[in-house]
């Protein structure tokens, strides 16, 4: 299947890491992948911050850069979301198809299991909220839980915010970081060895939080587990 790839700002920024691993799991997957060169952001960070017509014409350009029929897939549930929901409340029509990874793994390609193994480890998965709003639901557990030698446990309360939401964090920072320390409290408790989290704003503002107070709480994206379950 042709797909197009859109990597999210983090993602082309700080971690090129993901990227390579999401190329990697959809090539294995047998996707033929097309990566616009051109493409830049989906407009979400002017978009929460309330600047519309700056997410409007970031958006256009997304729409330009991506315009065809297949499929588009983005390692992130809130890009994902942005496009989704966010072009039709900024007067625009999203792209007719574009996912989450997980979700279009599972839901586009059918693979209800990846398989493969990696070294034995205890992880907990986090849920981004935005996931929420395109559906998301157990499509990355279920792809980390069929995954030799990875044991998936539940933290706390899953569906805890990290706190991070974008301009959220500087606007109400400290709102934002006791959001943040509770769910690392509850991921210190369940003593794993490993966080994994779909969108990589999360992991990135609670891998900030748990350095600066001094937690060994160590940060993975689900694109990278499935990439080594590869190898």
């Amino acid at each position: 299947m042709k797909v197009r790839l859109m990597l999210s700002c983090l993602c082309d920024a700080v971690y090129g890491e993901v990227g390579v691993a999401t190329a990697r799991v959809l090539e294995s997957a047998d996707c033929e992948i097309y990566f616009p060169v051109a493409q830049t952001c989906c407009g979400q960070p002017p978009f929460n911050a309330g600047d519309w017509n700056a997410a409007r014409a970031v958006a256009m350009r997304t729409l330009e850069v991506f315009d065809g029929d297949s499929p588009v897939v983005v390692p992130s549930a809130s890009c994902a979301a942005m496009v989704r929901h966010g072009f039709a409340l900024l007067g625009l029509t999203a792209p007719r198809q574009c996912y989450e990874l997980c979700e279009f793994i599972v839901n586009v390609l059918g693979r209800k299991e990846w398989g493969g193994s990696v070294d034995p480890r205890r992880v907990a998965l986090h849920r981004a909220c935005h996931g929420r709003m395109i559906g998301l639901r157990d499509q990355q557990r279920q792809l980390l839980k069929s995954i030799k030698g990875l044991e998936v446990v539940e933290v706390g309360t899953p569906e805890q915010c990290c706190g991070f939401g974008g301009s959220f964090s500087v606007t109400h920072g400290k709102v934002s970081e006791g959001i943040g320390l509770e769910k690392l409290r509850q991921i210190e408790a369940a003593g794993v060895d490993q966080v994994v989290s779909g969108d990589m704003g999360c992991a990135m503002h609670l891998q900030g939080l748990a350095k600066r107070h001094s937690m060994d709480i160590k940060f993975v994206h689900v694109a990278q587990v499935l990439a080594e379950a590869l190898d």
